[in-house]
């Protein structure tokens, strides 16, 4: 791949889709990539520079947090393998991966066609584009590379207020739909081995647990896959009807996580072997110590590999972390004052800003949800990415920028008010964490 730096800045943003800031810092921090620089100080990158951009971004589509996808990349480089080199051989190679970046039919060039009909609500064209991916290339690769790649473009373009609400449900619902068309398309299975696969409550991003359904029903495995949403008592009464050889769990969210926490000590009560994985526990490792289970790993191909690890492994018992006792105590508080304080706020906000009742619903619900799930896993650390996606969405909602700290003060304000020295925990993350950011 040529190293030869031609590249100026806007051409690297207009084929990356990066903003200038973020590659800025990706640059300061981690010195990846380090262009060169012309005589009057511009930046200049090479093929290959692009290229590692592209692989960033496409494992931080997986859920790695960019430290993680920088560690990895680093990691592959000093092991003598360049996943960045079409050449270098890999346990997941790509017998296509020579023409994937060439012409129309490449699997970028199909991507983000394909992200582009969906954004016009061209239901047609969004398939023809599938169709041709799956001609091309195997089923994996495309599921990979065109669908859950895509779905994370979509993703990034409604945070950054470049996409709505409503195409993002659009291509997300498109993608499903063509994953249960292969998933009714496998054959029977053929191995002893029975996988249960689904999220716990209030986890409603189904893609992923989807994906891997489908990729282990490929493989030959009897996979039961329940869904989104799927209550406590319902996974218990599937587990002692069926007896899986393996249960898999999935959460991209620090709610659903909460969930996911108090669902795997009861799967371990029945004696299941569960292993999980999602977003969140990529981006808050220490959150793998509180599930009673196997983490998976932090990519698809890393967790099917584990998948046929573990399936034939005898059952074991995991130890895990309990919440502190002054954790606890703070959690009972809060659950009992909830109430007052998104009240105390509704009063108080209002004589500062126009935020709407609706927006403000969803601030408070948001914030009050993820302190509850933050506090039932043991750290309100987990909160500052959560807190991150609430900028995002009130800033797109186009609110005056001094609103998330003015909510931020009345929120302290009011734990103080209904909580005393039960909400000190609170207070001060809030005072150290948010405000002084």
């Amino acid at each position: 791949m040529n190293r030869n730096p031609i590249y100026n800045l806007k051409a690297v943003l207009k084929d990356t889709g990066l903003k200038p800031d973020v590659l800025r810092a990706w640059e300061r921090r981690y010195g990846l990539p380090n262009p060169e620089r012309t005589e009057g100080g511009h930046r200049l990158y090479s093929e290959y520079d692009v290229a590692m951009l592209k692989w960033l971004i496409q494992r931080q589509g997986e859920g790695l947090s960019i430290s993680h996808a920088v560690k990895k990349l680093q990691e592959e480089l000093s092991s003598g393998l360049d996943p960045l080199n079409v050449n270098s051989v890999s346990s997941y190679e790509n017998p296509n991966a020579a023409f994937e970046n060439q012409g129309e039919n490449s699997l970028d060039a199909l991507r983000n066609s394909w992200i582009k009909a969906c954004f016009s609500y061209n239901e047609v064209q969004a398939e023809g584009y599938l169709n041709q991916a799956f001609a091309l290339y195997s089923v994996e690769t495309v599921c990979l590379k065109v669908l859950q790649q895509g779905i994370a473009e979509v993703g990034y373009s409604w945070l950054a207020g470049e996409a709505t609400v409503q195409q993002e449900h659009y291509a997300s619902a498109m993608a499903l739909r063509r994953l249960n068309s292969l998933m009714l398309a496998t054959p029977a299975p053929n191995r002893p081995h029975t996988i249960l696969i689904g999220c716990p409550s209030d986890e409603w991003h189904a893609f992923t647990p989807l994906l891997i359904a489908l990729f282990l029903r490929r493989k030959g495995f009897n996979v039961i896959y329940l869904g989104p949403n799927v209550p406590s008592n319902r996974f218990k009464e599937t587990i002692d009807q069926i007896k899986p050889s393996l249960v898999i769990l999935s959460a991209q969210q620090l709610t659903s996580a909460a969930a996911l926490h108090k669902l795997s000590l009861v799967l371990q009560e029945c004696n299941a072997s569960v292993c999980y994985g999602g977003r969140i526990f990529n981006i808050q490792p220490s959150l793998r110590e509180y599930i009673a289970g196997q983490f998976l790993g932090e990519s698809i191909e890393i967790a099917l590999a584990n998948v046929e690890r573990l399936v034939s492994s005898a059952h074991t018992i995991f130890i895990h972390r309990r919440p502190s006792e002054e954790q606890v105590d703070t959690l009972e508080h809060f659950l009992k004052n909830r109430h007052r304080i998104d009240a105390i706020i509704s009063v108080n906000i209002r004589s500062v800003s126009q935020i709407s009742y609706e927006n403000l619903d969803i601030a408070n619900r948001f914030m009050g949800d993820n302190l509850v799930a933050s506090l039932e896993l043991g750290s309100l650390s987990y909160l500052y990415s959560e807190i991150e996606w609430l900028r995002v969405l009130l800033k797109n909602q186009k609110l005056p920028e001094n609103i998330i700290p003015d909510y931020f003060r009345m929120y302290s304000s009011a734990v103080d008010e209904t909580m005393r020295e039960h909400g000190d925990i609170i207070r001060h993350w809030i005072e150290t964490q948010v405000l002084n950011q």
